[in-house]
């Protein structure tokens, strides 16, 4: 049947996906933990967005950024775990041209937005710590809103593009990609012309959203921690810093193994063993969802506050 479908063209056959090349005796023993992150992702994104929204003390736009990137979180993470369990428990390899074009959209889509919650995350803080005195007057909701809306939109102009690009290559009769999920260069390597275009446009992307904000995360930073070392109170700089400090491991933990996993694709084809490509993607996708909660909940004492508040409330309702 494989030959079968071979010999039509990649676009009315589909494609297969073949989970993690290299590693595919192992298959249902990676799923475990990729099964058990992809719950408590789940769980944890779940219950942070129920204690922000049921909690009045925390809809301030510390906690509106928080609870959006706990929402882009279950999504990326649900656009890519669900198939690559099926793949591992059931060897349901096969996906559509279409669908394999749908899950790739929104899993750059997803990342993007992620990216530019992050940089929000920042810009909340650097105003916090910088100019206190204007908080109230900068980060309205009005601000907020806008905030929302350009996220959005970036993210969709430019993920957008490359739909188009990947539907104008000649495809072949290879429908085979050796990844858990379908990724923009993945799709346009089993092109038959030239992707010159795409490899161009990917990185153009990648580099103009999150190199972007990467670097104005990195400003923000910069001037955060300035002001933090000349705050007079030892108490005080210790509460900023602990603060930030999560932060900077929830973007660590975000940027460090996409980053990997772009250029990697790109230069460093020959010398990095597939398998460890494919598990760094599957990590960018799911680890960050599944420690953020932990991260924010654990130190956060507001969000620790509102979830005792939240189940105290709820036992008594239930009662």
């Amino acid at each position: 049947s494989l030959a079968a479908l071979n010999n039509s063209d990649t676009r009315m056959a589909g494609c297969f996906l073949t989970g993690i090349p290299g590693l595919e005796h192992l298959h249902v023993w990676l799923s475990i933990p990729f099964c058990a992150m992809y719950v408590a992702a789940l769980a944890g994104n779940g219950t942070l967005i129920c204690v922000i929204l049921s909690q009045p003390s925390l809809h301030e736009p510390m906690y509106i950024f928080l609870s959006m990137l706990a929402g882009a979180d279950v999504l990326l993470s649900t656009s890519t775990m669900p198939k690559a369990l099926a793949n591992f428990w059931l060897g349901s390899s096969h996906i559509s041209f279409d669908g394999c074009l749908t899950q790739m959209f929104f899993i750059h889509f997803l990342f993007v937005a992620d990216s530019a919650v992050l940089l929000a995350m920042a810009f909340d803080r650097y105003v916090a710590i910088c100019c206190p005195l204007r908080y109230a007057t900068i980060l309205t909701s009005t601000a907020i809103g806008k905030i929302v809306a350009a996220t959005l939109t970036r993210s969709f102009i430019i993920m957008f593009p490359s739909i188009f690009l990947l539907k104008h290559l000649h495809y072949c009769r290879i429908n085979i990609i050796a990844h858990t999920f379908c990724e923009h260069m993945g799709i346009a390597h089993l092109s038959c012309s030239g992707i010159s275009i795409n490899v161009w446009y990917g990185l153009a992307a990648a580099l103009l959203s999150t190199g972007l904000d990467i670097i104005l995360i990195s400003v923000s930073y910069i001037h955060i921690l300035r002001a933090v070392f000349c705050l007079p109170s030892r108490d005080a700089r210790s509460k900023a810093l602990s603060t930030c400090g999560s932060h900077v491991c929830v973007i660590l933990l975000f940027y460090i193994p996409a980053l990997f996993s772009v250029f990697a694709y790109r230069f460093g084809g020959r010398h990095i063993p597939r398998y460890v490509h494919i598990l760094l993607a599957n990590l960018y996708v799911i680890i960050p969802p599944t420690l953020n909660p932990i991260i924010y909940g654990v130190r956060t004492k507001q969000i620790l506050e509102g979830a005792k508040q939240m189940f105290s409330n709820f036992t008594k309702e239930s009662r």
